[in-house]
């Protein structure tokens, strides 16, 4: 069980992210600026997450140096504060299914990445490694497949309801834009990941490394937001889906996920994480169908074949590779003792040539 905890909270985290990509669309179409919806929701998560950093930890005295410092401030800076700000400012001119179509671009950025930085090896020539590369393809494949391919549908029954609650149509200028933008907050994501596993080795205190990464977050968005909305009616919040979705962002998503995320990183690497991110669109396809009553396409069952094709093609090869260094560890130190185990006991010679033990 102890194993497989990891990939548990990885499906745990996804659902998280489903409800995140739902209801942060629902706060942006109702006119909330998406720096000042960064901005709350990282002072949400830092006050959240910042009592228990102080209780469970306390006892801990990880020391926390000018250069961890300057670290966690551009760690914030560009993997949280730069990435959500992106995000939402993407999804300003796409779709929700499409923001979280693009995510599944991190799987590639962040496998690239460490196999340049020789944190993840590639092993082209080893079946374990023939099955990542070819499991982080199918995935990528199976949510282009659900986002861009619709096929026929898969029944009827509300196809009238869904074509006369159409969506807002976007220009090709707006879909260039937003698909740039959310290009861009994938590749601050994927180095945020990247960066996770370096910190963690000169900070290892998860829940205080992300406190600390949030309140960073929470003041630089707080400084931009203050440069480009002045206008102060922008910060007010009431009692709707604004302050639902900033509490649900704010306390569940960059407070508990991120504190999760960080521990699945320290336990698999970033690139374990990564390759789940495809589960999400498929969530947020069923979810849509559930409480929208978007009619389902064949295009997405395809879709779904595909990710969970992809995603147990990459846990594979990343179990057989986990396997195989296990066994090589093993070996290297059995040999190693039994060589220190002859060392120890090669008879000597005395000084009149006789053999001592």
């Amino acid at each position: 069980m102890e194993k497989h905890k990891p990939c548990i909270v990885m499906v745990i985290i996804q659902f998280i992210y489903t409800g995140m990509s739902l209801f942060s669309k629902a706060a942006i179409a109702e006119g909330m600026k998406p720096s000042i919806f960064v901005a709350y929701r990282q002072a949400l998560a830092t006050l959240a997450l910042a009592p228990f950093a102080i209780f469970f930890e306390s006892q801990k005295s990880h020391p926390l140096s000018l250069n961890v410092l300057c670290k966690l401030f551009l760690v914030s800076l560009c993997g949280v504060t730069l990435c959500l700000n992106l995000y939402y400012a993407g999804m300003n001119y796409t779709s929700a299914t499409f923001a979280t179509a693009m995510t599944n671009n991190i799987p590639i950025m962040v496998f690239i990445m460490a196999v340049c930085l020789r944190i993840e090896s590639l092993s082209i020539t080893q079946w374990h490694g023939m099955a990542k590369v070819l499991g982080a393809v199918i995935c990528l494949s199976g949510a282009m497949v659900i986002t861009f391919y619709k096929g026929p549908a898969l029944y009827s029954e509300h196809g009238k309801e869904a074509s006369h609650n159409s969506s807002r149509t976007y220009t090709k200028e707006e879909w260039i834009k937003g698909s740039l933008l959310m290009l861009g907050s994938n590749l601050t994501w994927a180095i945020w990941l990247i960066m996770q596993a370096s910190i963690l080795k000169q900070y290892p205190a998860k829940l205080r490394l992300t406190t600390l990464q949030c309140c960073f977050s929470c003041v630089i968005s707080t400084a931009y937001s203050a440069a480009v909305e002045r206008n102060i009616s922008s910060w007010k919040l009431g009692w709707d889906v604004n302050l639902f979705s900033v509490a649900y962002c704010g306390i569940v998503v960059t407070g508990l996920s991120y504190w999760l995320q960080v521990w699945v990183v320290d336990k698999r690497g970033p690139v374990f994480t990564s390759i789940f991110s495809p589960i999400a669109l498929l969530l947020t396809a069923i979810f849509s169908a559930m409480i929208f009553k978007e009619t389902l396409h064949w295009g997405s069952v395809l879709g779904a074949v595909l990710l969970v094709a992809g995603l147990y093609s990459f846990l594979w090869g990343k179990n057989k590779e986990t396997e195989i260094h296990g066994s090589e560890e093993k070996s290297n130190q059995t040999k190693e003792e039994v060589a220190l185990e002859c060392i120890t006991c090669t008879p000597t010679c005395d000084e009149d040539g006789e053999e001592k033990r």
